[in-house]
């Protein structure tokens, strides 16, 4: 204990109260009243344990020494060993030697900086708001017994000089956060509100193909097959070679409404789940290009994808159809191969190909690329497209919680299993 006059006492105290004006942090705060303190209050190790808005963790700000305390954003009170102060079960807590003192040593505690620096000498008094505490206020020596009940009682004047301006940077953090927790939820409605823009825009545009394959494919199909029926009608010639071509081009006309129709609306994602309606299209679309191209699709899931919501398995349909369908037309592949799989909670569907790479494809595929941005964002999961293995071809991948909000606890529990 320092034997102080009362005036010196007093210039000690207003010089903390100057020294507190114009900082604008915490680390900063304490930093620069220490050496005031210590005129008061020796010390070797000085910090302000700042309680967090929910009472359930804090975090240190401390000078003098750096120790592990300084270093955690974020711990929880339970596991701090002046915590019957924080809680309020104590008004101070003094100790002559807290490295042998059991205060300090529960189980649990975050006692290692005792240990490390040897802190021998604390004591620790509340800084209170209205009769809340938001803080304690942490003196600490290498000497064994030099503070004294004096101590803290000039500790708590202190604590109450300090409280106010520990309590407006707390506000002003909390403020700062709370825009910024802001700012990025009205960033992601704003992605999501231009993302459902475009998939809408799309979806016009598909609705618009749609209209022309019908108009310039099925319905000119259909007026040659019914002028001809006209003409056969009025020849009289309605033997079974006369019809024959009629039923031929019917039976192309309604294979092309099929076909129309499949793409449209993924009924084997209906039927038989999401990875046979990929095996199917993947198989259909090499199929139909006419070269040979080897492909595979690789379903380590172990049908845990079954209990997707439905709109979710269609986006996800829809993403993997696009980059099956970018490969096949534009990379020129030798083989395309479709993974699924679930890790870590994390479903993800990767489309890999060892074409010529994104980069050097001919053909513009940069609204394929968008819609299936703008799929993932709108189910939260990530997308990533980038160069296959080896640095060969493309890899389209895309990654997202097996077990999303809105599923029942059920269907969350029959994906665990």
């Amino acid at each position: 204990m320092l034997h102080m006059a009362p005036a010196a006492l007093v210039d000690h105290y207003l010089g903390i109260s100057r020294l507190l004006a114009g900082q604008l942090d915490f680390r900063s705060a304490i930093r620069a009243v220490a050496a005031e303190v210590a005129h008061i209050i020796p010390h070797d190790h000085l910090d302000v344990c700042m309680l967090m808005v929910d009472g359930n963790y804090h975090t240190a700000y401390e000078t003098g020494m750096d120790t592990a305390w300084g270093d955690v954003a974020s711990a929880p009170v339970a596991n701090s060993p002046i915590r019957s102060l924080l809680r309020g079960e104590v008004d101070y807590m003094l100790t002559d030697d807290a490295m042998a003192d059991p205060r300090f040593h529960f189980e649990g505690a975050f006692k290692r900086p005792i240990v490390d620096q040897t802190l021998r000498s604390r004591l620790h008094v509340p800084l209170k708001v209205q009769g809340t505490i938001i803080a304690a206020l942490s003196c600490s020596s290498q000497k064994p017994a030099i503070y004294t009940m004096e101590d803290v009682d000039r500790a708590c004047t202190i604590a109450d000089l300090l409280a106010p301006y520990f309590f407006a940077l707390r506000a002003a953090e909390q403020a700062q956060q709370s825009a910024i927790v802001e700012a990025e939820s009205r960033a992601r409605e704003e992605g999501l509100r231009q993302g459902a823009l475009k998939l809408t825009e799309a979806l016009e545009q598909e609705r618009q193909r749609i209209g022309m394959d019908l108009h310039d494919q099925t319905l000119a199909d259909l007026t040659r097959l019914s002028r001809r029926i006209d003409r056969l009608a009025k020849s009289g010639d309605l033997t079974g070679a006369a019809l024959e071509p009629v039923s031929r081009g019917l039976q192309h006309c309604m294979q092309d409404l099929r076909q129309i129709i499949e793409e449209a609306k993924p009924s084997v994602l209906q039927l038989f789940g999401l990875a046979q309606a990929l095996e199917n299209h993947l198989d259909r679309s090499v199929r139909d290009s006419g070269t040979p191209i080897e492909w595979a699709l690789v379903d380590d899931t172990a049908g845990a994808l079954d209990g997707l919501e439905p709109t979710v398995s269609v986006a996800l349909f829809r993403i993997t159809q696009e980059a099956i369908n970018n490969a096949v037309r534009h990379a020129q592949p030798l083989s395309i191969t479709v993974r699924l799989r679930v890790a870590n909670g994390q479903v993800e569907i990767e489309t890999s190909d060892d074409g010529c790479g994104v980069a050097d494809r001919r053909g513009r595929i940069g609204g394929g690329i968008d819609n299936m941005k703008t799929r993932a964002r709108l189910i939260s999961a990530k997308f990533a497209l980038g160069p296959g293995r080896s640095n060969r071809g493309t890899t389209v991948a895309v990654q997202l919680p097996l077990c999303r909000p809105g599923m029942d606890d059920e269907a969350s529990m029959k994906d665990a299993q």
